[in-house]
Parts: structure tokens; sequence; C-alpha cells
């Protein structure tokens, strides 16, 4: 079979590339036909051709044309390092020591160990400094670099060498290596009022197991409403995504049906399980990053009303790949059917950006919609209207439209201008923000996660931006003050009290979190969450 597919991609890059002669000849042509014609360009191109080939590549190139002309970047042969990458993010399991890490002063710097890893367990803190890894300097590593050769196989040992502030002796560890188990859940955090926050991402092999185990713990320490943020979200695993859905929903309620050309490929898939938290009011955060069997969550807990969605319109990526192995270290991922909401929506975005799809949805909610952005395109035909179980209308044609539309904030043109003249030295000033963090935590002069970003501390950035070489005016500098606050109030934190404290930070001044909050402290149950989200878009549309 595979054969025979090689034949049909190798003929059609041939019929593109010769004006169509060899594609007529296909038609009146039977597949027997087809394949002789194969083996007998195989033989001239292999024996003739000026450059020597081989079969072993001319079938791979034949294989890599046919999918190409399928025009579908999601189907694709997957070899080597892209094979890894995607059984790592499906399963959330590699052999390492269990740190994130990023390059700051040109340096592999640690942004925190996580919990319960070899890492941690070693001493490794945030804002170390990796200098040498077996012996080898790491000065001018890229982050790919460095996290080749910390991973490796469990049990094995890695010696690494560390720089850590207000140490005056590089600290050696030598460090075995164990299977690390990245959660797509992390732990949740928890608001007054009894209001708790659960990220997760990507939908990976665990994570109806892990939501289920992170809102039972939250519960346990007083948690009655949440929100599940599913921003930034690349979706995963189709039956993971059906899976967390059926935590929230009841049984033979539907989540998602998938529809196919193939056999087995068209597929309803239904709640079997009676929900645990009945009693719980959910907001779900998306984005324009929101994609795939993360659409399926929000879609199936919209559709059925069981939560309301907040934020900007999803991606819109309603395509089903299926995982083909072909042999070692190599595997087809070919979309073989697309899926739809409960309602009948199609994921699968028809708009041609984010951009379009979010002001097209803005438009029609009757948000308003900033005048120095463009309109969107008109000639884009109006979205189908759907009807969720209770009767509330929600948008077809693509992606998840929210039903409260809060985008996040955007620059101000002064603040584009600052970036404008940063240019290239945007690692620059990110190297400026973590060293300015990293010797706050040393002089520890800061005793509360609520610190204030003084001027001073703001003169500072500019002063060592200068030091830097980096050259702009006090006028460009002083039009993103707030920027360059937030951001540095956010890379302190980090480094001096916790990523908790740094969440906690930006919480603050993300709009679309600070809506959803509003909205749980407004509400008693899910019902008067629901009404709430009614009464706000209706009020989206009485102002316009």
């Amino acid at each position: 079979m595979r054969h025979r597919w090689g034949v049909i991609g190798f003929v059609a890059v041939i019929s593109f590339a010769s004006g169509g002669f060899l594609l007529q000849r296909s038609v009146q042509a039977d597949a027997a036909s087809e394949e002789s014609l194969f083996d007998d360009v195989m033989s001239h191109v292999n024996n003739y051709y000026v450059d020597s080939l081989g079969n072993a590549d001319l079938y791979r190139r034949a294989t890599e044309g046919m999918l190409d002309q399928l025009q579908d970047p999601y189907s694709v042969l997957l070899t080597g390092d892209d094979y890894r990458a995607l059984t790592e993010q499906t399963t959330g399991n590699y052999g390492g020591l269990g740190i994130q890490i990023d390059v700051r002063d040109g340096w592999i710097t640690v942004v925190a160990p996580l919990p319960d890893t070899p890492a941690e367990r070693a001493g490794i803190e945030s804002g170390d400094q990796i200098i040498q890894i077996e012996g080898e300097s790491t000065e001018g590593w890229k982050s790919d670099d460095a996290v080749k050769a910390l991973k490796g196989e469990p049990g094995s040992k890695v010696r690494i060498l560390v720089r850590r502030v207000g140490v005056s002796q590089s600290m050696p560890f030598e460090i075995e290596r164990a299977l690390i188990h990245v959660r797509s859940v992390p732990a949740g955090t928890l608001f007054d009022g009894g209001i708790g926050y659960i990220q997760l991402t990507p939908v990976a092999e665990t994570s109806a197991e892990e939501l289920r185990n992170e809102i039972t713990a939250m519960r346990e320490k007083g948690m009655r409403e949440m929100v599940l943020d599913l921003r930034r979200n690349p979706g995963g695993l189709l039956d993971q995504g059906v899976e967390v859905s059926d935590l929230f929903l009841d049984p033979r309620d539907e989540i998602v049906s998938t529809r196919g050309r193939a056999r087995g490929s068209s597929r309803t898939y239904v709640d079997q399980n009676r929900q645990l938290w009945p009693d719980l009011a959910i907001v779900v955060l998306v984005d324009e990053f929101t994609a795939s069997a993360a659409e399926i969550i929000a879609g199936a807990l919209q559709d059925h009303d069981r939560a309301v969605v907040v934020g900007s319109p999803t991606f819109g990526k309603g395509l089903v790949q299926t995982l083909y192995p072909m042999a070692d270290g190599v595997a087809l991922k070919l979309t073989t059917a697309r899926w739809y909401t409960p309602s009948g929506r199609t994921i699968q975005r028809e708009a041609e950006s984010e951009e379009q799809q979010a002001l097209q949805a803005m438009r029609e909610s009757g948000t308003a919609i900033d005048s120095a952005v463009p309109e969107p395109d008109t000639s884009i035909k109006a979205r189908p209207i759907f009807r969720t179980d209770a009767g509330r209308i929600v948008r077809g044609g693509g992606g998840i439209v929210p039903d409260v539309l809060v985008r996040r904030d955007t620059l101000t043109s002064a603040e584009r201008e600052f970036v404008r003249v940063l240019g290239d030295k945007v690692p620059a000033y990110r190297d400026v923000l973590t060293s300015y963090a990293l010797e706050m935590k040393e002089a520890g002069a800061l005793k509360s996660a609520t610190f204030e970003v003084t001027p001073d501390m703001r003169r500072q950035v500019q002063t060592r931006l200068r030091a830097r070489g980096v050259v702009m005016s006090d006028d460009v500098f002083q039009g993103a003050s707030d920027l360059v606050g937030e951001q540095l109030g956010y890379e302190i934190a980090r480094y001096v009290f916790g990523r908790s404290a740094e969440f906690q930070r930006q919480a603050g001044d993300d709009a679309q979190m600070q809506k959803a909050l509003e909205l749980l402290r407004n509400a008693d149950s899910p019902a008067d969450l629901l009404s709430l989200a009614v009464q706000q878009a209706g009020t989206a549309r009485a102002s316009n």
C-alpha cells in the first residue's frame, strides 16, 4: 500500500511540473500502467540523471512530494527529532533533570526546577547559571543545545557546573537523570472567595486524570468556582479531549463528532460518566492560540451550557490527525477527518487569519472595535448561527467564539515605538531585566511579593540598557514606562519570590483573567454565571 501511495505522489509531482501532460495520460491509464510508468521513470532517473540519488532517496522524495501536494500542513512524515518531540508532547515524558531553562547574558539560566525532579532534589535554584555541561563551557549556547545535552537515558548521569548569585565559588553537581513527566495540569491557585485557577496545556495522555486530581485537591482547599485556562493550549490527543469534557457533562451528552471518508473515521463521542462537580461554576479562558483538542473541550462545555467561555476566538484547527507508525523512528501524521461540536459547528477555521476571525466575531457580537484597527473584510459571509442546549446563539464558521469577548491588551503606539527601537536588542533588554532581578534577590531588600516597581528601578533599567549599547531617547523609554514596569515586576517576582508570585502579579494585569474573576464573584451557581454572560453579551450588542 505504501508503494502505491508513493506512486501516486511521484506522478502528481511530475504532472504539475510538465503542465499536465502526464496528468492527461493518467486519466486514460489504469493503476497497473501507472505503476509501470512510475517504475520506468524511476529506472531512468536512477540510471541517467546527472546526479546519483539512489532508490531510497528517490522514494523518500516521492513520498514528501505527495504529502506536499495535499497542501495540508498537518499531514507530514515525522522522523528523528520531530517524531521524538511529538512523543514527548503527547506523553509528557522524557529522560532528563526536570528544569526549565532559557538564555540570559549569553549563559544557560535556570528559570525554575520542576517539582519533585532530580534537579529540585539536587538543589538547583531559579536564576542558577549552568556554565558547564560535562566539562564543556556553555557560553553562547542556544537553549536547544543545552536541552539536548541535559536529556538522556533515565539512570545515566550528567555533570554540570553552576554559578549562583551570592555564592563566590562555582558549584559542581552530578545528577542522575530520571524519567520526567511534565504535567499538563500544574498545581492550581486559590483566589479569595473560593475561586480556583487551573491551567491545562497541552491535552496529553494523562490530562483527564491530572485535571480530576487537581480539582479534587482544590475542592478540599475550599474551591467553589473555577477558572479553567485553555489559552495557548495547542491541543493534543482526541481521546483526552473527550475524557476531559466527560468530567463536566452528563451521561449521553454528545462531546464531539468526527466526519471523514475512511471507514471508522466518522464517529460520535458521548459522555459516559456522571459529572463529579455539578455545582461548580466554570469560566473557560481561550485565545487565538487555543487549538485542536482544547477547542473540543471549550466547544462541548459551551454547547451544553456547562461553562461560560471568555477571551478571544480560538485558532480554528478542526482537523483530526491519525498517527501511523511506518518504521523505527518514522511515522505518518495524516489528516483523516474533521470534527464538529455538539451543536453541529465545524471547528475548522474559514477566515484567512486569527486577526480576521477575531474582528469578525467582534463585529457580529456588537463588541466595540478600536478605530485604529481595520474593519474585517466585509466580503466574508456571516458566520452561521447554531444554538446551545439552552437556546443561546453560538456562531459557527470555525473556532470557538467566546460568550464574553475580551481581547488581550495590545501595545500602545508609544510602546510599539519602544519595541521598534529595541529591534534586535531585545535579548539585551531581557538580560537586563533578569540580571537586575537576580541582584534584587541577592540584596534581599524586597520582603513582599506585592512590591512596587519604583521610578528609580525603571531608571536602572534604562541606564543598564545604555551600558549595553542600546540607544534610545528619554521620550521613547518613558513612553513605555508602564510596559517596562510590568515586565520588570514579573521578572523580579519570579526570581525573588517564585513562579507562584509571578503568576499572581500577572493575573492582576490580565484583562481576560480579571473578567473571569469578575463574573465568578458575581455568580452563586452555574445558572447565575450563565445568566450574567447572557446579560453582558446583550449589553454589548445594545450599546453598539
